[in-house]
């Protein structure tokens, strides 16, 4: 298994000088079978145009799965060249929660907020939900929990194949769900379920864990709590992912050094452009 970070940014992207080392793109992963191009995408944010680099020339054939839909997952979809070519078929999966998959997209991607809409992308594209459980996507066996976020559904994934495993949980508050042994949120049920035992954890890292409180509701994680859940998954290969857009390099590399100081635990920073073959 082969996993391209194509954006890791949250909220909104950050150009600049300062970004560049870590990267400004909003989130979007590539998963890829061993020596073949992705076929499976998560999330759709800024990052997506940067798959189309990864597919060097080919059309996307395959699908992508939407962990929610606010504006920093979903802005790609129309700057996505290689899903917008005549040879191009894409499957968009949006969680279920009582809306027109084909519609609530369309909402973002219409006049008169963009100039067209989702039925005027080339290729065959195709809008569908999905609920919690446990689909074969592309090859992968991909495993869907719901988990606490803010203002819609919010999902996070489990990919795994015969050789490797990863999870993603790009945008989740746990502490919501509870403030847990370490005051940063509840190890519950389904972040446990998707993280336990992978080869890589992608999470979310906006905040750090003096912010929380003043940040409680806005529906991101302390990065500390990335460690914590890797530790009690055995999770191999825990990564901080969603940085805040106001985060610079130098400050990503100090919220990663504290965490590791603070829980004793090896976590490691997502960069945009990282390739991650796995088993590590």
């Amino acid at each position: 298994m082969r996993v391209h970070l194509c954006g890791v940014r949250g909220s909104t992207p950050s150009p600049g000088l300062d970004f560049i080392e870590v990267g400004g793109h909003t989130s979007c992963v590539a998963v890829a079978h061993d020596g073949r191009e992705p076929g499976l995408a998560l999330d759709a944010g800024t990052g997506l145009r940067r798959l189309t680099e990864v597919l060097g020339g080919s059309p996307f054939i395959g699908t992508i799965v939407l962990t929610h839909l606010h504006w920093d997952h979903i802005t790609g979809l129309p700057f996505f060249a290689a899903g917008d070519r005549p040879d191009a078929r894409v499957r968009v999966l949006v969680p279920e929660q009582g809306l027109n998959a084909h519609d609530v997209i369309g909402r973002a991607m219409s006049p008169p907020l963009f100039p067209i809409g989702p039925d005027q992308l080339r290729g065959e594209w195709t809008f569908e939900t999905y609920d919690e459980g446990t689909y074969e996507l592309e090859g992968f066996t991909v495993t869907v929990r719901e988990i606490p976020h803010s203002a819609g559904r919010t999902m996070g994934v489990r990919v795994e194949d015969p050789t490797a495993s990863m999870a993603y949980l790009p945008d989740h508050s746990p502490q919501t769900a509870g403030p847990g042994d370490h005051g940063v949120g509840e190890l519950h049920d389904a972040a446990m379920t998707l993280a336990v035992g992978t080869d890589l954890l992608l999470h979310d890292a906006q905040y750090t864990h003096s912010e929380l409180p003043t940040k409680f509701t806005w529906g991101h994680s302390a990065a500390d709590y990335t460690a914590y859940l890797a530790r009690a998954a055995g999770a191999v290969r825990p990564m901080l992912f969603h940085h805040d857009p106001w985060r610079t390099d130098q400050e990503v590399v100090a919220i990663r050094d504290e965490v590791v100081e603070q829980t004793g635990i090896e976590v490691e920073i997502a960069r945009q452009g990282m390739a991650i073959d796995l088993p590590a």
